[in-house]
């Protein structure tokens, strides 16, 4: 069993993670887009989202580590946001970036639409394990 002060360090690595997510997702990018010209836009964020991905991967494994002997389905389901985070910076992004430097815009709606619904999965994950917190 968890300590109280274990458990509430899971719970507000967890919201930091859901937060930090939905925050980017919804409001960092598209602002950057309606705030900036779009050949200023379009690198700025493609600067910005290798620290994302950064960002979601050692929330994750640490709120997956913290949560690991209360929760194994809440640990499981954050190491494997942790995990899928990897490949999706790795090999998704660079080929979303040479799609759009080769104006592939077909391929890049593609692939732009995978990360999408990777990173809508992972904010449904995510708080899927905040509300399994209520159930104690």
């Amino acid at each position: 069993m968890l300590t109280s002060a274990t458990l509430i360090l899971a719970l507000l690595m967890t919201a930091l993670l859901f937060g930090g997510m939905v925050l980017y997702a919804f409001g960092f990018a598209a602002f950057l887009f309606t705030a900036l010209p779009p050949d200023v836009a379009g690198p700025t964020i493609r600067r910005a989202f290798p620290h994302f991905y950064l960002f979601v991967m050692a929330s994750a494994t640490l709120a997956a580590g913290l949560l690991v002997f209360q929760d194994g389905t809440g640990a499981a389901l954050l190491a494997l946001i942790a995990v899928s985070t990897l490949p999706t910076r790795q090999l998704l992004m660079p080929a979303i970036n040479r799609a759009t430097d080769q104006g592939q815009k077909s391929r890049f709606r593609t692939l732009h639409g995978l990360s999408v619904v990777i990173t809508l999965a992972h904010i449904g994950m995510v708080g899927y394990v905040l509300a399994r917190f209520l159930n104690g």
